[in-house]
């Protein structure tokens, strides 16, 4: 075995686990996502790239296809329908003619933020799953240790971005009777 402080059997059972968890989790959290954006006629990628956009404010194609975890081929593609469809606009910047650029466009916010308004928890699965554990600790699981690999698996700069997404929400948004509402900067200064 040499200097690996971990055995076969070891390895072998905690990549197994992870798969088995991450594939039962997925498939559930793929249909809570899809139930959630199906009435806004979006897919997952769609979505995605729509929700990085917002947060990254002029994401290049490349930033979308590495925090969305997908291709780049895939980020553009899906990409350029949503520019179809009025969401996104494309652009390069004069220092930086090899990259094409994403942002969100007045209608695309729209969708996006339409989207936040219309989330109902009760009706997502993992969120109900994680209800219990909430009410027993008094708040949601942090996850820690997953996201620990993800940043050894993806780096800093991801988790990075992964959690610049929730800050926003966080310091953009308010719960007005259970409806999340964007904070309008104007009246936010007064506040």
């Amino acid at each position: 075995m040499g200097d690996k402080n971990y055995s076969m059997k070891e390895a072998m059972i905690f990549s197994q686990r992870i798969a088995q968890l991450s594939k039962a989790l997925w498939k559930s959290v793929e249909k809570d996502w899809q139930q959630w954006i199906k009435p806004f006629d979006l897919n997952i990628n769609e979505h995605h790239i729509l929700w990085i956009a917002y947060h990254l404010n002029g994401a290049s194609i490349s930033d979308v296809a590495k925090f969305g975890v997908m291709h780049v081929s895939t980020a553009f593609n899906f990409s350029k329908k949503l520019e179809e469809r009025g969401y996104l606009k494309f652009s390069k910047k004069e220092s930086d003619k090899r990259n094409t650029y994403i942002q969100l466009t007045e209608e695309g916010e729209g969708i996006l933020l339409a989207l936040m308004e219309n989330y109902e928890p009760d009706t997502n699965a993992v969120f109900s799953g994680a209800m219990p554990l909430k009410e027993l600790y008094g708040k949601f699981p942090d996850i820690i240790e997953i996201m620990a690999i993800v940043r050894n698996i993806y780096g800093d700069d991801f988790m990075e971005i992964f959690e610049k997404s929730f800050s926003n929400i966080d310091s953009k948004f308010s719960d007005e009777d259970g409806t999340l509402k964007k904070i309008d900067p104007a009246e936010k200064e007064y506040a």
